[in-house]
C-alpha cells in the first residue's frame, strides 16, 4: 500500500551533533533529489554533492541515499540527507523540503507504521524495533534484535498455522466422514495436538516476568531500621549524593530510586525509609510506602546496624531476601562480626563488601531472566491475547459435548487471536497505540 503523500522527518539523535540524517519516504523521494542535489543519485550508492534551496541558495554539503521501493525499509521510495547537524542547518533543510507540494513533516511512528502497511515488517517486529531504539542495557538490546528478526513471530505464526490446519481436518472429518482420502478417527489425533499447544503456550506466558525485567529492570528494594546505613548503601550503588544521609532518624521519607546497569542488566534500586514502632505521621506515610513496595520487589536488601541491630519486624516472606550487616568499618574486632547472621557485611565507608553484593544481585537478576536465547512475550499486550488463546482452545477439548461443529469454531477464534497478535488479521484498531510510541522519524 503506498502512500500518495511523502513524508520528511529527523531520523538521528538530539541536535547538535556532528551528522543529522533527514530521511523522506514516498513518491516525491526522487523529485526531492533531483531538486535539492541537482540530479538523481543512483539506488543504494551514497553520493557527495552541495544541496540547493529551490531559490539556488546554498543550504549544506553532504551526502544523499537513494533506496528504490519496495526494497526500502518502509517499501516506499526512500531518501535520505546526510548533512552537519546543526539546528539551523536541519531546520533549514526540513523547511525547504516541507515546502514541496506532496511532502508534509512526518509523525510520530509514521515511517514504521508505513513499513508494517506494505508488508515489510509485522506487529511484533515493529514493536521490536521501538524495544530497539530504547534499549539502554546489553540484555534489552540482545532481546530487542531477536523479536526483531522475527523469532517470536514465527513461534505464534507457527502455532496459528498448527491450529489452521487442526480445523481444517476437523470440518474435513465433518464434511467428507465417508472420503477415501479423510483418514478415519482424525479427531483424536488433532485434540491431542491442542491439548500438547495449551501447555506450550502456558510454558511461554510463564516467561513474561522474566520479560518485564528485561524491558523494564530487576526490582531491588532496600529496608531497615532508621539510620541502619540504607541511604549511604544507596549512594554508594548510585555513585553519587542521590540520597540526603544524616544521623537524625527518619531522614529519608519517600522513595528515591535508581538506576544500575549490572552486566548489561537493567536494575533498579529503591532506597525507603527507615522502619520503626513509633514514627511520626510524615514519616508513617513513608514507611507505609516503604512496606508496599517491598510487596512488589525482586529482591530485598534488608540492611541491620551490627553495631547496633535494631529490629524492624516482619517483611514479606515470599520475595527473596538478603540480610546485609552494615557498618563493619566500627567493629572494633571485624573477625568477631557474627557472619553466620548475615548474607553479606559491609562498610559504604571503606567499600567493604559492596562489589561482593553487587556480583551477587547482578547473579539474581540474571537468573531471573533465565537464558539468553529463550522466546519470551515481550508486551502485556501478547499475553492477554495467548490468555485468551488458552481459553479458547480448553473449550475446545474440554466440551466434547458441543459438536465438531463448534468446536472447530473454538479453533477458529483461537487461531484469530494469535493473529492479532502479529498482525495477520484485522488490528487497527491497536494501530494507533502502538505507532504512538515511536519517535518521530522511525
Amino acid at each position: 500500500m503506498i502512500s500518495g503523500d511523502s513524508i520528511v522527518a529527523l531520523s538521528s539523535g538530539r541536535l547538535p551533533a556532528g551528522v543529522a540524517v533527514i530521511r523522506i519516504s514516498g513518491p516525491k523521494s526522487r523529485f526531492v533529489i533531483e531538486m535539492i542535489a541537482g540530479t538523481m543519485v543512483k539506488n543504494r550508492v551514497a553520493a557527495y554533492r552541495k544541496f540547493k534551496a529551490p531559490d539556488g541558495s546554498v543550504l549544506d554539503r553532504g551526502v544523499v541515499v537513494f533506496f528504490a521501493g519496495p526494497n526500502s525499509f518502509t517499501g516506499e521510495d526512500i531518501a535520505e540527507f546526510h548533512v552537519h547537524g546543526g539546528r539551523a542547518v536541519v531546520a533549514r533543510m526540513l523547511e525547504t523540503i516541507a515546502g514541496f507540494d506532496g511532502v508534509r513533516h512526518a509523525e510520530p511512528g509514521e515511517f514504521t507504521r508505513r513499513a508494517f502497511l506494505n508488508g515489510k515488517v509485522d506487529l511484533i517486529e515493529t514493536e521490536a524495533l521501538a524495544d530497539l531504539v530504547n534499549a539502554e542495557t546489553e540484555a534489552q538490546r540482545r532481546f530487542a534484535v531477536q523479536n526483531a528478526e522475527g523469532v517470536q513471530s514465527e513461534l505464534y505464526l507457527s502455532w496459528r498455522r498448527r491450529l489452521i490446519h487442526a480445523r481444517a481436518m476437523i470440518e474435513a472429518e465433518i464434511d467428507f466422514a465417508e472420503e477415501d482420502d479423510v483418514p478415519g478417527s482424525v479427531a483424536e489425533t488433532v485434540w491431542a495436538d491442542v491439548r500438547a499447544m495449551i501447555g506450550e503456550i502456558e510454558r511461554h506466558v510463564g516467561g513474561f516476568r522474566a520479560a518485564e525485567i528485561i524491558r523494564d529492570g530487576f526490582e531491588v528494594v532496600i529496608l531497615g531500621a532508621p539510620n541502619a546505613g540504607k541511604s549511604s548503601l544507596f549512594n554508594a550503588l548510585a555513585r553519587r549524593e542521590a540520597a540526603i544521609v544524616t544521623e537524625e532518624p527518619g531522614t529519608t521519607r519517600d522513595l528515591l530510586e535508581v538506576v544500575l546497569n549490572l552486566e548489561g542488566m537493567r536494575v533498579r534500586v529503591t532506597d525507603t525509609a527507615g522502619l520503626r514502632a513509633t514514627p511520626g505521621r510524615i514519616e508513617a506515610i513513608g514507611i507505609e510506602r516503604a512496606r508496599s513496595k517491598a510487596g512488589t520487589a525482586d529482591l530485598l536488601l534488608v540492611l541491620e546496624d551490627m553495631v547496633d541491630p535494631v529490629p524492624i519486624g516482619a517483611i514479606p516472606a515470599d520475595i527473596p531476601a538478603l540480610k546485609i550487616g552494615t557498618k563493619v568499618d566500627l567493629l572494633q574486632d571485624r573477625s568477631s562480626a557474627p557472619a553466620a547472621r548475615y548474607d553479606a557485611a559491609i562498610s559504604t565507608k571503606d567499600g567493604t563488601g559492596l562489589a561482593k553484593l553487587l556480583a551477587e544481585i547482578g547473579h539474581r537478576a540474571a537468573a531471573q531472566i533465565g537464558q539468553a536465547g529463550d522466546i519470551l512475550p515481550s508486551r502485556l499486550r501478547h499475553v492477554e491475547l495467548l490468555n485468551e488463546t488458552k481459553r479458547f482452545l480448553r473449550a475446545a477439548v474440554t466440551e466434547d459435548e458441543r459438536g465438531q461443529e463448534l468446536r472447530a469454531e473454538e479453533l477458529r477464534l483461537a487461531a484469530d487471536r494469535l493473529g492479532r497478535i502479529v498482525g495477520a488479521v484485522d488490528v487497527e484498531d491497536m494501530l494507533d497505540v502502538i505507532f504512538a510510541q515511536f519517535c518521530i522519524g522511525k
